[in-house]
């Protein structure tokens, strides 16, 4: 089944009000701690995560678009975590350094993104109300884009994104790993020893994935914790417990066939979408829960994520329909 559009159904998807009031209602907050301050108001920056085929890009666009409209008529940047992976070469030469890695074989895991850029973007948009406009206009952010049909799926960055411009009232950011936070090595190994549900008891071993890969990429996360800081608030997009990730593999492979469909058959086959899902479980096991878990940034000293108080769990279903909704 593909993803439900308004197209296809004359109507929204039914998550979409439950994501507009969150957002509407944390915005409210947010500008509430700003009154009487003095100094322009940031926009909200609110994370968006959901493992791959869920629909949080496409929901995630259809909010933009809901805000944007009467009777909000917000100005709403989107940033997707897969427009910040490395450009194609620098992700072939990451897999070539570290060949005992299946984890880097490829984008999708912390290590193959363009960490740097996404500093720089995230900084720019948190203050890109601040600036003074310019003989040119309003401050302009240029956005970038990832091409994933391109080598045959591997990807490559584009050579032209999206600008932004101030004022924003929102920003977006979504991604399969948003929100993710690394774990002590005692933990991973804990993680490690323990069957995976829904995928077996030797999922890892049977991928060829080593507990020292994923010691590896743990440290690599490390480096978005900065990125996690910045958030306002969250959106989480969850399959069912008892489903955690089995769906996902049904759920990517519709999103791939969707793509192909539409760019005359670009894209990976069926086996390489299972290949690559496989090298993004890993990522779900062992990090996943730092979205409301936070990390321990040393013995006994747990740093708890920004944004508590302040989320919105989305529960869906085989088909991404809601089965429920939850704060935290």
């Amino acid at each position: 089944m593909s993803v439900e559009t308004k197209e296809t159904t004359g109507r929204l998807p039914e998550a979409i009000p439950h994501l507009e009031a969150h957002v509407l209602a944390e915005l409210s907050h947010h500008r509430m701690k700003y009154s009487g301050a003095g100094s322009t108001i940031p926009p909200l920056i609110l994370g968006v995560q959901g493992p791959q085929g869920s629909g949080k890009t496409y929901l995630t666009s259809i909010l933009r678009n809901v805000l944007q409209a009467p009777p909000h008529n917000l100005s709403v940047a989107v940033l997707s975590l897969d427009d910040l992976y490395l450009p194609h070469d620098d992700l072939v030469n990451l897999a070539a350094a570290h060949p005992d890695n299946a984890l880097l074989r490829g984008r999708g895991q912390p290590g193959t993104h363009d960490v740097p850029l996404g500093t720089q973007l995230l900084n720019q948009l948190k203050h890109i109300n601040d600036a003074q406009p310019s003989a040119s206009g309003p401050a302009t952010i240029e956005l970038p884009q990832f091409d994933k049909s391109a080598f045959g799926g591997e990807g490559d960055r584009a050579p032209h994104g999206t600008a932004v411009r101030a004022p924003l009232d929102v920003v977006l950011f979504e991604g399969w790993c948003v929100g993710f936070y690394p774990i002590s090595r005692d933990e991973v190994e804990r993680r490690y020893a323990r069957p995976i549900r829904g995928l077996g008891d030797d999922f890892l071993c049977r991928k060829g994935y080593r507990v020292e890969d994923v010691l590896d990429v743990n440290a690599r996360l490390t480096q978005y914790v900065a990125w996690w800081n910045l958030f306002d608030a969250f959106i989480q997009i969850s399959p069912p417990d008892d489903h955690p990730y089995d769906y996902i593999y049904r759920w990517r492979l519709q999103q791939e066939h969707d793509m192909k469909a539409r760019n005359g058959g670009k894209g990976m086959s069926d086996p390489q979408v299972e290949s690559f899902v496989d090298r993004y479980i890993p990522g779900y096991v062992f990090f996943g829960d730092g979205v409301t878990e936070g990390y321990e940034e040393a013995p006994g000293r747990r740093v708890l994520p920004p944004w508590l108080g302040h989320g919105l769990r989305l529960r869906i279903g085989e088909n991404r329909e809601v089965l429920g909704t939850s704060t935290f």
